[in-house]
């Protein structure tokens, strides 16, 4: 296999390999960063979102909705458009990722506890300071993150990107 095709599934791991891998940039005093989302049809709001959550530390990890995930929080019965498999090997592919782990929750709760990320990243249309669970602005771990010493931020959304205006676009 082309050695830089093997580069990129590198990057798409396990909750177990990812926890070894977070062991060792700590051991190097490497700062993690933690995000998730679907990230359904890649786009430039996505790239300058992951680029701006790259630049808080030293590793980015980013946890993916699997197929099954995605259909489970009511986005649309013909979502995702792109495989759980085409999703993880675009987003691995893209330099400023370390990791990519593929997660079947609804939420990325399990993956956070276990990684326990330095800092903890959504997009503006979150709110880092809101600590009701309830609260559709709340990020999922943030009360994690924070207990074990660690940051939660919210990165601006990039104005007119979005995956759901691109299929707006496309009639669908």
């Amino acid at each position: 296999m082309n050695d830089r095709i093997s580069f990129i599934l590198d990057k798409i791991v396990n909750v177990e390999k990812a926890q070894l891998l977070c062991k060792g940039w700590r051991m190097k005093g490497e700062k993690i960063v933690f995000t998730n989302g679907c990230f359904d049809i890649l786009h430039h709001g996505h790239l300058h979102y992951l680029a701006h959550a790259a630049q808080l530390g030293g590793r980015l990890i980013i946890g993916i909705n699997s197929d099954s995930s995605v259909r489970g929080l009511n986005k649309s019965t013909q979502r995702p458009i792109n495989n759980e498999e085409s999703r993880a090997f675009l987003l691995a592919g893209m330099g400023v990722v370390d990791l990519v782990i593929v997660f079947e929750e609804q939420t990325p709760l399990n993956l956070i506890e276990k990684l326990l990320p330095d800092v903890l990243v959504k997009g503006g249309d979150y709110d880092e300071r809101q600590d009701n669970k309830n609260n559709p602005l709340y990020i999922v771990g943030s009360d994690v993150v924070k207990k074990n010493g660690g940051a939660v931020q919210t990165i601006p959304l990039k104005e007119g990107f979005s995956t759901t205006e691109i299929l707006n676009k496309l009639g669908g």
